[in-house]
């Protein structure tokens, strides 16, 4: 337990009486707990390193070091703090740990963490402009410089949702507000027949959004992908085509630019003109990559992606906003106010066109855009764009370090800053699943990394993925030592 918070046993018991009568703390009790819990912030950023990235518990050991029922009285902050220490943070899976490759990494950045004191401290709700009219004209502020920052034209605004799920169900619901006809009023059952198209590689989010919209996990086409897992423009045009001839309307086509697998990018350039051809929402997914349209010598990866109805990126990502911020771009509002604005008499106010609350189905709003703002206004553009350029090349730099000992391969093209590879075994899928698995299992047990996987073409794939603000060369260097010493323990006598 950390030294900074002990504390005579009478002080505290004193200070829990005094708030057992007071509706809140006083600002002297505040001001000491944001001291502590600032003490061991810090300190815990400075030690993450230390910590297993993966915690060595069962499902239900965290749970049974809980108190099985509310306290009645209070307890002085000390006490909760030293138990969240033991307890909790324990059995936690370090995301700021800068040996975690797997996912996609969600680090925080320390001005972020400042910033979501600011916005607990005031506490607002932005669902209307009134409600507090900062706090809309900041979030639409950030989300603007972000536009600007990765090379948009300014015919695209935007807001701020939670994670890339909800942005893209809202920009579905938009999409099948424009091809339904009275959905919004008469639901689905009295339209036509929608179809949602995906690429096969893209993400499990798309299907989720169609089966919260009412179109049903049947609606969405899975379009095959090229050698490089890039959706196939041949193969979206016919399923287009096959769809209007059976009487179905297209409804959306959603590109991705960094595929969850493979970090991909799907051939924007070729499959806008499909979509406006045939009058179909374009949705781009960049949630984790969009980022990177902030590093010039990236911006070909996005080009036609100006062209798209809608496009999400997660600040909370790449660029170490803490969770949740999802930014999600769009060329008109229109279709999202006609597929959910709903204003009651006792939200009406003058001032309706600023309100985001008609974008998206939550009334209640974070001020999330702070963050944004803060992080933009402390750590810069160019900075932002610097750390994931470092990114780019050490996971290029580990690619290469992978295959040069033979004892693994590339199983897709490096991409961002995503790696997929194995250790292969010729002729027996099963015996090569399961040493990929050992591998990773002994890589992850060791405390150090924590790498993912995933399934290319029936085999099961190793994956690796740098975008921690805390991950440096050493940490790399770490777990590919790690990986080829599981991979020579495993394969006796062979290279590597």
């Amino acid at each position: 337990m950390p030294d900074h918070i002990d504390r005579p046993h009478g002080e505290a018991a004193r200070e829990a009486a005094e708030a057992a009568t007071a509706a809140d703390w006083s600002g002297d009790t505040l001001r000491e707990a944001l001291v502590r819990a600032a003490e061991w912030t810090v300190d815990y950023r400075k030690r993450v390193e230390e910590r297993p990235v993966l915690p060595d518990v069962q499902p239900g050991d965290v749970r049974r070091a809980l108190a099985k029922a509310p306290p009645r009285a209070p307890e002085p902050f000390e006490r909760v703090l030293a138990d969240f220490d033991e307890h909790i943070v324990s059995g936690l899976t370090h995301w700021n740990h800068p040996g975690f490759l797997a996912y996609f990494s969600s680090s925080t950045r320390a001005p972020s963490i400042a910033a979501e004191l600011l916005v607990a401290a005031v506490g607002v709700n932005a669902m209307l402009w009134r409600t507090s009219p900062a706090a809309t004209e900041v979030e639409r502020t950030a989300v603007d410089w972000l536009r600007q920052a990765v090379g948009l034209p300014d015919t695209f605004s935007g807001l701020i949702f939670d994670t890339a799920s909800t942005s893209t169900f809202t920009a579905l619901l938009a999409a099948r507000e424009r091809a339904g006809d009275g959905v919004r009023d008469d639901g689905l059952p009295g339209g036509p027949a929608l179809a949602v198209y995906t690429s096969e590689q893209s993400h499990s989010s798309v299907e989720k959004s169609a089966i919260a919209a009412g179109l049903g996990r049947r609606s969405v086409r899975r379009i095959e992908t090229d050698a490089a897992f890039r959706m196939r423009a041949d193969a979206l045009e016919a399923a287009i085509a096959d769809d209007l001839a059976r009487g179905i309307r297209p409804a959306m086509v959603c590109a991705t630019i960094g595929t969850t697998s493979t970090a991909s990018v799907d051939p924007v350039p070729a499959l806008a003109p499909i979509a406006e051809r045939h009058g179909v929402w374009l949705h781009v997914d960049a949630a984790y990559a969009g980022p990177a349209a902030m590093i010039p010598e990236q911006r070909p990866h996005f080009r036609g992606w100006e062209a798209a109805d809608s496009i999400v990126l997660n600040p909370h990502k790449w660029l170490g906003t803490s969770l949740d911020c999802s930014v999600l771009l769009y060329r008109d509002v229109a279709p999202f106010r006609a597929s959910l604005a709903l204003t009651p008499t006792y939200l009406e106010s003058e001032d309706d066109e600023t309100d985001l609350m008609d974008i998206g189905l939550a009334l209640g709003r974070r001020f999330r855009g702070l963050k944004l703002w803060v992080l933009f206004r402390c750590a810069g553009t160019d900075g932002l764009a610097e750390t994931m350029r470092r990114h780019i090349a050490m996971a290029e730099a580990a690619a290469a370090r992978l295959v040069e000992g033979g004892a693994f391969e590339l199983a897709a093209p490096v991409s961002f800053s995503t790696v997929c590879f194995r250790a292969a075994r010729e002729g027996d899928a099963a015996v090569e699943a399961r040493l990929n698995r050992e591998i990773i299992s002994r890589v992850n047990a060791g405390g150090r990394s924590f790498l993912s996987h995933t399934e290319l073409h029936g085999r099961y794939t190793v994956r690796l993925s740098v975008g921690s603000v805390h991950t440096e060369e050493r940490h790399l260097d770490d777990a590919l030592d790690a990986l080829h010493r599981a991979a020579a323990d495993l394969s006796p006598g062979e290279p590597g």
